[in-house]
């Protein structure tokens, strides 16, 4: 049931990036899409009965892997850094137009047909 939801929430966050015109609901939609594949694969590297890697006298061989969680965080900063650069994208480009809207920018950015 919870994969579900992640799925629906990273079919939400695709459809978005697809069919919204205005570029903020795209940078939206991709972070919702980002949020579900990162919960995706958290849900998938999740396993019972795995304790932290530290050493101590009463866990031997059942430790959780450390790399599933080192790519989270590394996809977490990156999808971050990302989106403030789409928004920096965003900035400049509403200082030249007078709205976000992809088509309304195209059409303003064009070359002029002769």
């Amino acid at each position: 049931m919870l994969e579900a939801f992640i799925f629906a929430t990273i079919l939400f966050g695709f459809f978005g990036i697809i069919f919204k015109e205005n570029l903020m609901m795209k940078i939206i939609a991709m972070d919702v899409m980002s949020t579900g594949v990162i919960a995706y694969y958290v849900i998938v590297s999740s396993r019972n009965g795995l304790v932290t890697p530290i050493l101590n006298d009463t866990t031997k061989n059942n430790y959780a892997d450390p790399v599933p969680q080192a790519v989270i965080l590394t996809a977490i900063v990156i999808g971050f850094s990302i989106q403030a650069l789409m928004l920096v994208g965003a900035m400049k480009l509403a200082q030249n137009n007078p709205t976000l809207e992809t088509k309304e920018i195209e059409k303003n950015n064009s070359p002029a047909k002769n």
